[in-house]
């Protein structure tokens, strides 16, 4: 036959109740003796009767268990206090976070000149010097910026300079070498020419020399 589901509420009757009690009682002692011993585990049970008559069971000394467990809860509950502080600490740091970060946006949003109809004199003042030193920042900064540019433009002419020399005076000695070789060509004709009117010949009376053509 099979048993049906115990209902998890007070037995009402004590007769009833009493023996469910001691039934219960010796099978849960009997359950921590056998997880002491299969499992090597230490083991301290403490049941107190509707009478308040006391039953235990530990596998070693009831007092030494008693005494780790409150050490251990005492741990336990130190190291929640250390972390419900440090939460606290975070949650404080957070909201001033918040804070610095709204403070840091109307700062800016004045900075651009939105929000200004509730500032003072002394505002207005400090956020115009804010601006002024602003100003010259960054004008220095874009006068190195120019500066920069136009040392590195400078040292490219100077590289461009270097380059060009160098390709003159390469095209200069070429020129010169097309200006010797023209020049010894030209010597060369002259000197042909003047070898052909040296050596001429003339047929006839001096007074009516007729050239004869030379021989091709």
């Amino acid at each position: 036959m099979v048993r049906g589901k115990t209902q998890m509420r007070r037995i009402e009757n004590a007769t009833s109740r009493q023996v469910t009690f001691s039934k219960r009682r010796n099978g849960l002692l009997k359950k921590a003796f056998e997880l002491s011993v299969l499992c090597d585990a230490e083991v301290a049970l403490i049941i107190f009767s509707p009478k308040g008559k006391l039953y235990e069971f530990a596998s070693s000394s009831m007092q030494e268990t008693i005494k780790r467990y409150l050490k251990y809860a005492k741990d336990v509950q130190t190291d929640k206090e250390l972390v419900e502080q440090s939460m606290q600490h975070l949650k404080h740091e957070a909201a001033d976070m918040v804070k610095k970060i709204e403070l840091l946006e109307a700062a800016k949003r004045k900075l651009l000149g939105e929000g200004l109809g509730t500032c003072t004199v002394q505002e207005l003042q400090k956020i115009e010097h804010q601006l002024e030193s602003s100003v010259t920042t960054v004008r220095a900064r874009k006068m190195q910026v120019y500066r920069e540019q136009i040392e590195k433009l400078k040292e490219k002419e100077k590289n461009l300079k270097e380059e060009n020399t160098k390709l003159c005076e390469k095209c200069g000695l070429c020129s010169q070498q097309e200006t010797n070789e023209v020049r010894e060509n030209v010597q060369s004709t002259v000197s042909n020419d003047n070898l052909y009117v040296e050596t001429a010949l003339f047929i006839g009376l001096p007074e009516r020399r007729i050239p004869r053509a030379p021989q091709k």
